[in-house]
């Protein structure tokens, strides 16, 4: 049995739904917005985890559950508790239904996508970056600061430089321009992540377990995921063949980061230089699998039927 966790609806999830369903894979899908009419107990007992999950009136044993692929939603944000006091029994329920899913999804034995544990090291910037660097890779010059003054001569010295998020909140990355500078004393009340841009072009590359998916994306915009919202701006994704040497690479820090599937975005410079600027632990690849058609669903459905080796 293969568990689907998150909102049915959102395309990264559904397209997996559909790989395994035309596979004839056996799937529970757990649909995050029906907790109300669902529950979970859960046992430890000798090391072995047992228990029972009650999806859409139907009961499934935890040990019949071989693997899992997880996308939920920050559970405070589902309309049916947005709104409510931070006391309300609806609330309340939600939030301990989720916070035990994930407490089984750490210690559930077979193939899970990702563990929690795994995720957590993109929920900050700065310390992803340390271990991506530890596990062979280059990162861009990195200031982190709520000191305009520390900006402005981190500006100074690298000329054209982009911000955005230290946490693991989806941001747009943006460069740093004049007209941004009056605004700069904001950072005061929040330390903000700026780094020296990076010439070249970017790669995103998906890993599922030992394969790989790889894209380039020629853009003129400094983040090529929302090019369209700036004036004249345009990404084009294309299938990109990475080097043996450097495919390896990115198996090693996927895998190093304990993350079976995961989206690594890399820039590639005119010399051929790689950096790395982060590895997303949950990554919405159906943008380029529309673009490319690369079979990333398929992979991950394959994954988790064992159709290829963790």
């Amino acid at each position: 049995m293969i568990l689907l966790w998150g909102i049915p609806s959102e395309p990264p999830l559904a397209m997996v739904h559909e790989a395994l369903q035309r596979m004839g894979a056996p799937v529970v899908l757990f649909n995050q917005r029906h907790f109300a009419n669902s529950g979970l107990t859960l046992e430890l007992r000798d090391g072995q985890v047992s228990g029972t999950l009650q999806v859409e009136g139907k009961r499934h044993r935890l040990e019949e559950i071989r693997s899992a692929y997880l996308r939920p939603m920050d559970d405070s944000g589902l309309p049916e508790v947005r709104g409510l006091a931070a006391d309300h029994p609806l609330r309340l329920r939600s939030r301990m239904l989720n916070d035990l899913l994930l407490q089984w999804a750490e210690i559930a034995p077979g193939r899970i996508l990702n563990r929690p544990e795994a995720m957590g090291s993109n929920m900050s910037k700065p310390y992803q970056m340390q271990l991506i660097q530890r596990l062979g890779f280059a990162v861009p010059e990195t200031l982190i600061t709520n000191d305009p003054e520390q900006v402005m001569a981190f500006r100074k010295q690298w000329g054209r430089v982009i911000y955005k998020s230290i946490s693991g909140v989806r941001s747009i990355v943006r460069e740093l321009e004049e007209s941004d500078l009056a605004r700069l004393d904001r950072i005061r009340s929040c330390p903000v992540q700026f780094q020296a841009r990076v010439d070249g072009f970017d790669v995103r590359v998906h890993v599922v377990g030992d394969r790989l998916f790889a894209t380039r994306a020629d853009t003129n915009a400094a983040d090529y995921r929302y090019a369209t919202r700036q004036k004249e701006g345009k990404t084009e994704l294309v299938e990109f063949r990475l080097p043996a040497e450097l495919q390896q690479r990115c198996l090693a820090l996927s895998h190093g980061l304990g993350l079976e599937f995961s989206g690594i975005d890399l820039k590639i410079t005119p010399r051929g230089e790689v950096y790395c600027f982060e590895v997303n632990p949950c990554p919405a690849y159906s943008y380029y699998e529309w673009n490319t058609g690369q079979p990333i669903a398929r992979a991950v459905a394959e994954y988790l039927v064992g159709q290829q080796s963790p």
